[in-house]
């Protein structure tokens, strides 16, 4: 489900896309060394955009660090390091380590099932440092695996408790900033439980799996209604954003949030767009991210 926090690359400045790159490379990097390296093969975007957000909140500074790229090992990476992307890297194994589970249960996946049991190590850790975080994710598991069960028809339903969820893990640390972050992550969540059902309404109708817009997927006017739920959700998510005191990652965050989040829409309904298509990582060198 996760990995439409994305980039629009094309708006960004050099300097600005060369610092995207070195935070997601951070991410991966600290996903390697706290987690194990197979776990890499587990990154998005979604906490990226994460850890670039609470770098420039608590003004956090980083340390860079030049290392071959495990993807491209001819490549030489500049990789950020810091708390706040080890932090965003914990979430990252938190949330994949559920969705593979969740992917037992509807395929019976053996590959998720062993990726589950190769991420199992690093879980207990994060369960011990991060309990708000991880009961999050975990209660929000089994409620939106009744709310599937039930076939509620309500998007919002799951929405709900995708937001719910996503809002803890926005919050590092419980403190002034927490309300908004909360915000955001919530809001953030709905967009990316209701893009997913979006993109995927038509494969789950052939599937016969749920999602809410089964009964309407093939309408003329489907796109549009889709447009306007998520575009209610962005602008509600923006002005959470708008209200946190960002100044230098600024540029990049809200070129994710206003344009950036929109691309695999347009790719996905427009007349000529690439459904499904493979998501590289900054570099180009590799094909770790994909959405969930």
């Amino acid at each position: 489900m996760f990995g439409y926090l994305i980039t629009n690359r094309a708006e960004l400045k050099v300097r600005e896309d060369e610092t995207y790159k070195k935070f997601y490379c951070g991410v991966c990097r600290s996903l390697g060394e706290n987690s194990g390296i197979l776990s890499r093969f587990s990154l998005t975007y979604d906490m990226t955009f994460l850890a670039i957000l609470l770098a420039d909140l608590y003004d956090e500074p980083f340390v860079s660090v030049r290392e071959r790229c495990p993807g491209n090992p001819l490549r030489v990476c500049e990789k950020a390091v810091s708390a706040g992307i080890d932090y965003a890297a914990d979430m990252n194994i938190l949330l994949t380590y559920f969705n593979l589970l969740d992917n037992v249960r509807d395929d019976g996946k053996m590959t998720s099932l062993f990726a589950a049991r190769v991420l199992r190590g690093p879980l207990k850790r994060i369960r011990a440092e991060y309990p708000r975080q991880y009961g999050a994710v975990r209660d929000y598991v089994k409620k939106l695996r009744k709310c599937e069960l039930k076939n509620d028809p309500d998007p919002d339903a799951g929405a709900g408790l995708t937001g719910k969820m996503l809002a803890e893990i926005f919050v590092w640390e419980e403190d002034i900033w927490s309300e908004r972050l909360r915000n955001l992550g919530f809001y953030l969540g709905k967009f990316i439980y209701l893009m997913d059902a979006c993109e995927d309404v038509r494969e789950d109708r052939e599937k016969g799996t749920y999602n809410p817009f089964s009964a309407i997927g093939n309408t003329a006017d489907f796109p549009d209604r889709c447009r306007e739920m998520l575009t209610l959700m962005a602008s509600q998510a923006a002005r959470n954003f708008e209200a946190l005191p960002l100044v230098e990652y600024a540029p990049i965050l809200r070129n994710i949030l206003y344009s950036g989040i929109w691309t695999q829409f347009e790719a996905g309904f427009s007349p000529d767009g690439q459904k499904g298509k493979t998501v590289r990582c900054p570099d180009r060198s590799s094909r770790y991210d994909r959405p969930l």
